[in-house]
């Protein structure tokens, strides 16, 4: 009886470690599929702007992200001015594994598109399109600050964000 006791101990603590195993590798694939994690919420802050003409500008920035209860898409504002210059993005994203796409919009010069990249670990990288416009952004993310890097051959050839959330 004490052998078959310790073979069924045995048996549970390796049981066990199988549970446990199984438990910690769907958190880690769980936290994985969340790419959009600590980018909820409002967010506001200051930049620049420099465009086209070399003129550099300073910004004021306010964002909101919605993110679903799957943690796989996201909702973005991002709306921004300075004394003689503003932009209104939106942008609709979904996750996709490591890769995200979606579609975007500025309300001020009526042009949307289309937007491709990747998200994770606190950090979102895109091209954005529409017809004779490219650029690429760059969101980053650790703790209550965020950055946002924009460059682009167009009338905006780059803007730098730091905002808070709150």
């Amino acid at each position: 009886m004490k052998y078959l006791n310790s073979g069924l101990v045995s048996q549970a603590v390796k049981a066990g470690a199988v549970v446990a195993a199984l438990v910690l590798s769907t958190s880690a694939g769980h936290a994985q599929a969340r790419p959009f994690a600590g980018f909820d919420g409002a967010w506001s802050g200051n930049g620049t702007v420099s465009l086209s003409d070399g003129s550099t500008e300073r910004l004021r920035c306010r964002a909101m992200y919605q993110i679903d209860s799957t943690g796989l898409a996201l909702k973005q504002t991002l709306r921004c001015a300075s004394d003689s210059y503003k932009f209104d993005l939106a942008s609709d994203v979904t996750s996709h594994g490591d890769h995200i796409t979606g579609s975007w919009s500025e309300t001020n010069r009526n042009i949307s598109g289309s937007l491709l990249g990747t998200a994770g670990s606190g950090r979102i990288d895109l091209t954005v399109e529409s017809a004779g416009f490219t650029a690429s952004l760059t969101l980053r993310t650790t703790g209550n600050r965020q950055t946002v890097q924009i460059s682009s051959k167009g009338d905006i050839r780059g803007v730098s964000i730091t905002m808070v959330k709150g």
